[in-house]
Formats: structure tokens, C-alpha cells, sequence
């Protein structure tokens, strides 16, 4: 059994909150470069340009890459050979998080959902665990801003809707989103379990290399399809026009119940932040 005090672990969380909304992550940086050369709108070029401008200016300056720095989500593996100590781990995520967005002069989200009072550290965290094997601890970090969430959907179709529903559910929903989650954009998809599940399979879609293929043939395929059917939306960057839509699309996949084919997107912005350390 190895024992990991929580200190450490509210250390590395306070300096991926700073880190991943300072730093562009290479793979996205290099592929809005790629989209440069492919958009074909002298508008859309041009505002690719200011977007790894400011992506540079951000790594350079060390400033938030977009005003909203987003909720903290955090995905958590835990080695069930770890024993924590000094304290509740979940407590010290959220303090490291609160440390975090004081220390890298971020913006604080949080708020009471109807009388809309800023809690002022940004918490809590969005947290999701999973027991893996071994004695490490994987933290990854997304910060997830508000207009690319908010178009965001879960849909419960029915099994006979089969894999061209899912597509055209996608597709619709992107078409709707429109210019408001900031295009480009990367777009998760998150297929089977159940309502809730669906739901997290897209996000955890989001943090995968762009540029990496999907293990699954059939998902390989149904993501180059998805990508291409969304670049002809015509939406472009910024949405003021253009055949580069969105960087990626991503998909994850489990088993179901028989009666429900459950659908998950979750739409992320250019800015697509994530870090993530091993302890």
C-alpha cells in the first residue's frame, strides 16, 4: 500500500488549473495551424490566424488563453493500491482548484443557480473518479467554459434509430449550435450506457489527442464521416463562414440496455484546454 498525502495532490491540482488555462495543448495548437492552410474563407483564415496569435501571447504572457476559464472538471484515477492521507482528497482537490484560480488571476464561474451569486474560488469542482489498478494517481484536468457546455445535449433514441440516427442527431445539433460555442470546434460523442453515462463518454471523448485514430474500426470510421458531414455545414470559424467547423470529432463508446440508445454530445470551443499529471 502507498500512502500519498493530500497536500500533494491539492499542489498538482492548483497548478494544472493555472497551467491548462495558460498553455494551448500542442496537438490542438497544430492543428488549427493544419486549418489554416485548409480553410478556404479569407475571413475564416484570417481568424484562425488571431486564434493561435493569441494562443501564443497566452503561453508567452502566461494569461488565461480565453476570459472564461471555465468549471474545473476533473477525471481521477486512482490506483487502488493508494492510501491517502492528511485529509479528505475531495476537499483538497477543491482547494487546490480554489488556490489555483486565485493564484493564476482566473476567472471564478461558480454561482447560485438562481440568484446567480459568484461563490468567488470556483468551486466546487466538477469530480469524476475511477479505480484503476496499481499505486498511481492519473489527475486530468478540463476546464470547460460556459457557451461551448451550453450547447451541449443528451438524447435518448430509440435502438432502431441505429447508427445513422446518431449521425444525424450530431449534425443537427452542431447546425444549431451555430456560432455560439466558438467555432472551431471539437465534438464529443458519447454513445451507450445509460442517461448519465452517455453524457460523461462524451466528455471524456474531448481529451483525446487530435490526430489519434479510434481503436474501433467502426467508430474510426463514423468520426471521419461525422467530421467531414460537419465542415459542410458552412458554420466556419467564429461562425462568420468558412469549411473548417471543427477541429475533430471524437467518439466513445459501451453496452446499453436493450430498449435505449443513449446519446451524448458535448461540444468544446478552440480552446481546448486540458493538462494532466501522474503522482
Amino acid at each position: 500500500m502507498r500512502e500519498i498525502n493530500v497536500n500533494e495532490i491539492k499542489d498538482a491540482v492548483k497548478n494544472l488549473c493555472i497551467d491548462a488555462n495558460y498553455y494551448l495543448p500542442d496537438d490542438v495548437f497544430k492543428r488549427i495551424e493544419e486549418a489554416i492552410e485548409e480553410e478556404e474563407s479569407e475571413v475564416g483564415k484570417n481568424i484562425l490566424k488571431t486564434i493561435r496569435e493569441n494562443a501564443i501571447i497566452a503561453r508567452e504572457k502566461q494569461i488565461p488563453i480565453c476570459q472564461d476559464t471555465g468549471l474545473a472538471v476533473i477525471f481521477l484515477e486512482i490506483g487502488q493500491e493508494v492510501h491517502f492521507t492528511g485529509g479528505n482528497l475531495y476537499n483538497a482537490i477543491n482547494e487546490g482548484v480554489s488556490e489555483g484560480y486565485k493564484e493564476g488571476y482566473l476567472r471564478k464561474s461558480t454561482c447560485h443557480p438562481f440568484t446567480r451569486k459568484n461563490l468567488g474560488d470556483n468551486t466546487p469542482a466538477i469530480i469524476h473518479t475511477k479505480i484503476v489498478d496499481g499505486d498511481k494517481v492519473k489527475i486530468r484536468i478540463a476546464p470547460k467554459g460556459g457557451g461551448s457546455e451550453n450547447m451541449s445535449l443528451v438524447k435518448m433514441l430509440k435502438p432502431a434509430d441505429g447508427i445513422e440516427g446518431v449521425k444525424k442527431l450530431v449534425i443537427q445539433r452542431v447546425s444549431e449550435a451555430g456560432p455560439n460555442p466558438c467555432p472551431p470546434i471539437i465534438v464529443g460523442v458519447g454513445i451507450g450506457g445509460n442517461f448519465e453515462r452517455c453524457a460523461i463518454l462524451a466528455k471524456e471523448a474531448l481529451l483525446r489527442e487530435i490526430g489519434s485514430r479510434n481503436p474501433d474500426p467502426e467508430l474510426d470510421k463514423l468520426e471521419k464521416e461525422l467530421l467531414v458531414e460537419i465542415n459542410k455545414l458552412g458554420i466556419g470559424p467564429q461562425g462568420l463562414g468558412g469549411r473548417i467547423t471543427a477541429l475533430a470529432v471524437f467518439v466513445k463508446m459501451e453496452p446499453c440496455h436493450i430498449a435505449s440508445l443513449p446519446v451524448g454530445i458535448n461540444i468544446q470551443c478552440h480552446a481546448a484546454r486540458h493538462k494532466e499529471v501522474v503522482i
